[in-house]
């Protein structure tokens, strides 16, 4: 797969089935329901579990960890999860894209 393949890094969770499944029509009110479960099992199974460490297990403040957080506080830690997730994805395929390293901040750096 070709990093070019997606116009935006917003619309890889979405290939992913990390977005919410929308149900709506032209007479009734349109709600989000459920994320839509579609793409590739294990590439949605690995960000998800690797979003759950971030909010669940690391203990080092970081800005997606706080947004994540915040997520959580007003929702719930699944929601959280996959919310963090669908960012990573994001955030991967910008890496991808640009050919950068993720910088943890604070002169931290970890390379590909």
């Amino acid at each position: 797969m070709t990093p070019l393949r997606f116009a935006r890094s917003r619309t890889v969770g979405a290939h992913f089935g990390l977005t919410p499944r929308r149900h709506q029509s032209g007479t009734s009110i349109d709600y989000e329901g459920r994320i839509t479960k579609q793409g590739d099992v294990k590439v949605r199974k690995a960000l998800c579990e690797a979003a759950a460490s971030l909010l669940l297990r690391v203990r080092k403040w970081s800005a997606l960890r706080a947004w994540g957080l915040r997520i959580a506080k007003r929702s719930s830690m699944l929601c959280a999860i996959v919310a963090v997730a669908r960012m990573l994805a994001s955030i991967l395929h910008r890496m991808w894209v640009n050919q950068t390293d993720f910088h943890l901040g604070f002169g931290a750096k970890v390379t590909r």
